[in-house]
């Protein structure tokens, strides 16, 4: 226990958020973007990556509802003062959930723009006490394969589970948040249920769904699409319209709701439009920070 005390599971605290949760709980509005319209919550919520229920882009909707979010739990490790496994219920205690207008870009070069509901992950993480050593976060999908079909397919190819990471300062980041909601409402299992991590300026892998883990490292730990394609997804993942994508450009992005055939085409910002991260990266070639 590195000398501390443990958070413990309350009795109880570990049921799954239910519909009208967000609607009792209440959340502080978010600002739209200038400039910009939020993405139709039929497409947001039906246009997915997540790989743990099959590859096409409808699969989540069409085969999340599989997966059990009832209990839900989260364990947090690794070099902090107070480790533990706390309920979804317990890790929202006294958190001020409010929402944020964002927008999302895919390493694919297409986009949205989501109304997101949740919390800073500094606060979660300041929870549990990270001790001086402590230099990266990891976050860890839940493994469950008889309820998450694509982690069963022979033809996946991924390391399961899915694993992400980001650098201490980064996490701490205000812009970086845990998300339990969007439009309004609950996460969608398709979505992340019941928590995923937004992180605005970066490609949308890094934005790992459905976490069970967290634990913080020395070392920067391995991520699953840098381990699997290093060459085609880099571990900082930064939107970059600079450096192209090996097999594609990353200067422009389809927004949704357009097709392929009659694509919706803008121009692609450095960071996503979120500038202000940048002296995160001061020290850094960004020509190489893919």
């Amino acid at each position: 226990m590195g000398g501390g005390a443990a958070l413990a599971l309350g009795a109880g605290a570990a049921h799954a958020l239910s519909e009208d949760w967000l609607t009792a709980r209440g959340f502080r509005p978010g600002m739209p973007i200038e400039g910009e319209e939020t993405t139709p919550v039929e497409y947001a919520t039906a246009y997915n990556n997540f790989y743990e229920f099959g590859t096409d882009k409808d699969d989540p909707a069409r085969y999340a509802h599989e997966m059990t979010v009832d209990p839900w739990t989260v364990d947090v490790a690794g070099e902090v003062a107070k480790p533990g496994k706390l309920g979804i219920e317990d890790l929202l205690a006294n958190v001020d959930l409010e929402e944020r207008v964002y927008r999302l870009r895919c390493v694919e070069a297409w986009s949205m723009v989501v109304p997101w509901i949740g919390f800073p992950v500094k606060t979660l993480l300041d929870r549990f006490e990270p001790t001086g050593a402590a230099k990266f976060v990891e976050f860890e999908t839940l493994h469950r394969p008889d309820e998450m079909r694509g982690q069963r397919s022979f033809f996946s190819g991924i390391d399961w589970p899915y694993r992400e990471a980001l650098r201490l300062d980064e996490a701490y980041h205000p812009l970086a948040i845990f998300a339990v909601g969007m439009y309004g409402k609950v996460l969608p299992n398709q979505n992340g249920a019941p928590l995923r991590l937004v992180v605005p300026w970066k490609y949308g892998f890094k934005s790992i769904k459905s976490i069970v883990r967290i634990r913080l490292t020395r070392r920067r730990p391995s991520t699953t699409w840098n381990d699997l394609q290093p060459r085609e997804y880099g571990f900082y993942a930064n939107v970059n319209p600079t450096v192209d994508h090996p097999r594609w450009s990353q200067a422009s992005e389809r927004r949704l709701p357009s097709t392929l055939f009659s694509p919706n085409r803008i121009e692609t910002r450095m960071f996503n439009g979120y500038e202000e991260v940048a002296p995160l990266y001061a020290d850094m070639d960004l020509r190489r920070n893919y």
